[in-house]
């Protein structure tokens, strides 16, 4: 039972940051690379209508400790679970983000009694077996979404922005930022969206992340590999990925739904990395959907579960999304 709609747990021999929100099933959301709780900022009114969410700081960023210590994604997997049980959660719904649905992978390897289901977003196996260019360009990618690198962003494509960037190490710490959500939406939505961004932007500074950390959060990813034993994940599993995101392909995301057996995978098109913030509404209705749809599984009937399942994509479909429905 949950006491508290706010606090510091101490798993781990660290103290966690978490937030409670709403009421009904719980429903933990786990956050990127850097990110802290403010980034669910577009989905905590809507889903805590329906599901008790249970927002949390990983170690190394927002309110929790950040210790100079080696971060691996199992001992954040371990982390995720000891506060579900501090926090008495017998079971929960899972959603994790980019480096994020690589800590939901492994909680959901690692714990599964504590996962009921998974939404893997904008994440793909980490897979280090990989081609060394298909491998670099994950993690450039990364390095890009936080300014660590210099150089010209690409001018093809949709996702693409327009004209050169310069290199930009010295630049203030503010331009840094902005420089990486250029990498993280499209750039209809970064030019459209000022104040957005401004927000983010002025979140990001209110509490930064120390490079030590956030150095630690990112060796942590890259040593991350499951594309061996995703197909041991047996929990119903949602794979949602922006065909114009420039981190994560959308090719990677959907190996990694193939390679899950309970998976289905959802293509948001003309969406970034971060597209539960640019495509809030549609983001929040496909999860709660397929949340909705897991918690009315019966014991006795998954074949009659699937049907509803393949029901919900195909409403879906006709919208616009493009599914996989193996």
């Amino acid at each position: 039972m949950i006491k508290h709609n706010y606090g510091k747990a101490k798993v781990n021999g660290i103290d966690i940051y978490y937030e409670i929100h709403g009421t009904g099933e719980p429903l933990l959301l786990v956050e990127g690379l850097g990110y802290s709780a403010w980034m669910w900022y577009k989905q905590i009114p809507e889903l805590s209508e329906r599901y008790q969410l249970i927002v949390f700081d990983n170690r190394g960023a927002g309110n929790t400790d950040k210790p100079d210590s080696e971060y691996t994604i199992e001992i954040m997997a371990d982390d995720a679970a000891g506060l579900l049980r501090t926090l008495g959660v017998e079971s929960a719904h899972v959603l994790g983000i980019s480096l994020g649905g690589f800590i939901a992978q492994e909680l959901a390897l690692r714990h599964p009694d504590l996962v009921k289901s998974l939404v893997l977003v904008s994440t793909n196996s980490g897979s280090r077996r990989n081609t060394i260019t298909k491998y670099s360009q994950l993690w450039n990618g990364y390095l890009k979404l936080w300014g660590f690198l210099p150089g010209i962003m690409e001018t093809s494509g949709k996702a693409s922005i327009p004209g050169k960037i310069e290199p930009y190490y010295g630049l203030p710490k503010e331009e840094k930022i902005r420089y990486g959500l250029m990498s993280a939406f499209t750039p209809e939505y970064y030019r459209n969206n000022p104040d957005e961004i401004d927000r983010i932007v002025e979140w990001r500074l209110s509490n930064p992340q120390p490079t030590y950390a956030w150095k630690r959060q990112f060796r942590a990813g890259v040593q991350f590999d499951s594309s061996e034993r995703a197909s041991l994940i047996k929990q119903p599993t949602l794979v949602i990925n922006g065909s114009e995101d420039k981190i994560v392909t959308p090719e990677s995301a959907k190996a990694l739904s193939d390679t899950i057996p309970a998976s289905r995978f959802v293509l948001f098109e003309e969406s970034g990395h971060l597209l539960f913030i640019e495509q809030s509404d549609k983001f929040n209705s496909t999860v709660l959907g397929f949340l909705d749809e897991v918690s009315e599984k019966s014991p006795d009937d998954e074949s009659e579960w699937w049907k509803k399942i393949k029901s919900f994509f195909k409403d879906k479909k006709r919208d616009g999304d493009r599914t996989k429905l193996n």
